[in-house]
């Protein structure tokens, strides 16, 4: 959907900080604008910051330092319950002994909603989720994906304007959280409302995501799209997280004015040439890193030729069905994946075998190390 970037920020995290001790910070000079209507999804290891981040938010954990303001009005210091905000957590917390339509009336209760129009809610809120007619049975009488459903519409069911999800299909397996995906991206773009999420699982993110913020150490390393984000990180954390990434260390040759690209110089005397980001401050003989994608790195037949070429030994083929992943070693690099279809010309090379591959000089980036 489109975002409404026009107007002021929904939320605002202005320098927000949070320690647990005074010494170690769990966040750190957070500051963060959600556009309204937007799915922003935090995405970091454990321990980055991200969840930390969604709890302050939520109200659920307090402010070290800094504000936090949702339409413009700062939230920080308002109790959880007066703030709004739909949650949903990764273990449904769902009560066991209600039925499906209790769980869903109890937050328009509590706001003094019409029996009438909780009926309507409900019935309503269980066509978005697709479980029509489920109204009576209990938690315990559902599957992982149709309580995980019901958490969701018990969220949205008092028609929130700001949706914060931890983590919520961290406990289903693998098919049903792809398929879970796809219906959340459905709801959020049929309802327009902002949604929050954090998760650790990258596709997931790229999946969803109207944009991704890349937590590390308490810090949001990258802002960005899905694309953005896979084919220009900024840092080379960014690179290695987001995606499969090859890391090939040396340093730089020359500092360029005007140019885009940076010559590398790699252990053997090797010279290559990367993409540069403009706003990074470079040195010559500076320590690099230049990252490229295993997708981006083509295998050569005689007669082929691309502007950076190397001579490779297979150290492992393997075989994925639509494509093939050769693990190889060159005199620069130890460990080189490439990631390329499964095609007939490839079903001769085996491990041992020398080989050539290559790729263009706009398909690599320099990044500090």
């Amino acid at each position: 959907m489109a975002l409404v970037g026009n107007l002021p920020p929904h939320v605002h995290f202005k320098g927000v900080g949070k320690s647990y001790d005074n010494r170690t910070w769990a966040v750190r000079h957070l500051d963060l604008e959600v556009l309204r209507g937007e799915f922003l999804t935090l995405l970091g290891p454990s321990g980055s910051g991200k969840t930390t981040a969604l709890m302050m938010l939520a109200g659920f954990e307090d402010t070290t330092e800094g504000e936090i303001r949702v339409d413009g009005q700062r939230i920080d210091l308002v109790p959880p319950n007066q703030r709004g905000i739909g949650m949903v957590f990764q273990n449904y917390a769902l009560f066991p002994h209600m039925t499906v339509a209790e769980n869903l009336a109890f937050p328009l209760e509590v706001r003094h909603v019409s029996k009438s129009e909780i009926t309507t809610r409900v019935h309503r809120a269980l066509d978005l989720v697709s479980l029509p007619g489920m109204e009576g049975r209990r938690p315990t009488q559902l599957s992982g994906g149709q309580q995980q459903r019901v958490a969701v519409a018990r969220a949205l069911i008092f028609e929130p304007q700001l949706v914060l999800m931890d983590e919520p299909l961290g406990a289903l397996d693998k098919q049903l959280r792809e398929q879970m995906q796809f219906e959340l991206k459905d709801i959020h773009a049929r309802l327009g409302v902002t949604f929050v999420y954090v998760t650790h699982d990258q596709t997931e993110a790229l999946t969803m995501s109207d944009r991704i913020a890349v937590f590390n150490d308490g810090h949001v390393q990258q802002l960005s799209t899905p694309d953005q984000l896979y084919e220009r990180p900024q840092t080379d954390f960014v690179a290695n997280f987001i995606g499969e990434n090859n890391r090939i260390e040396g340093v730089t040759d020359d500092v360029p004015d005007h140019d885009k690209y940076l010559s590398v110089v790699l252990k053997s005397g090797m010279n290559l040439v990367a993409l540069y980001q403009g706003t990074v401050d470079f040195r010559k003989q500076m320590p690099i890193v230049v990252s490229i994608r295993p997708e981006r790195i083509a295998v050569l037949s005689r007669g082929e030729s691309l502007p950076i070429e190397f001579q490779a030994t297979v150290i492992d083929r393997i075989y994925v069905g639509d494509h093939i992943r050769f693990i190889l070693r060159t005199d620069d690099i130890e460990k080189l994946v490439v990631k390329t279809a499964n095609v007939s010309s490839l079903s001769t090379i085996k491990t041992g075998d020398r080989i050539r591959v290559g790729w263009r000089k706009e398909d690599c980036l320099a990044l500090k190390p």
